[in-house]
């Protein structure tokens, strides 16, 4: 009679480390992405803004020099649309929605009145409501 306990508390404890580390890995997943952003954006942003302090301070800084820091910047901003789809599958599925060019064959391109009332809770009075605004 205890050996169906057993094997049951093994199965169970066996399920729960698999359960523990399928949200261990997602939770480094995010960290690590999240590792990567913030640190992209203090090495782009932070010596821009430490000139713009000495800038402001003593007169010092070449134009050139500032205007380079400034696109090293602009360059961050427009690594993140690269960085999200790369580690964030979620995004990736998100955005293969709404952009033609990865869109699969046959898959209906989603509306915005389509959009909105899946993310309503309460569909039914949103499309009553949508008909009395047409």
């Amino acid at each position: 009679l205890q050996v169906p306990c057993v094997l049951s508390q093994s199965m169970a404890s066996s399920e729960s480390r698999r359960f523990t580390n399928k949200h261990s890995k997602k939770a480094l997943k995010a960290s690590l992405t999240l590792g990567i952003l913030l640190g992209m954006f203090f090495v782009a942003w932070l010596p821009f803004f430490i000139t713009n302090m000495t800038q402001a301070a003593c007169g010092c800084v070449p134009a050139g020099f500032f205007d380079v820091l400034t696109w090293l910047g602009y360059c961050n901003s427009t690594m993140n649309p690269i960085i999200y789809p790369l580690f964030m599958r979620d995004f990736k599925r998100a955005m293969g929605k709404f952009l033609p060019c990865c869109r699969r064959s046959g898959e209906p391109r989603p509306s915005a009145i389509s959009l909105s009332m899946r993310n309503s809770n309460s569909a039914a009075r949103a499309a009553t409501s949508l008909k009395n605004v047409l």
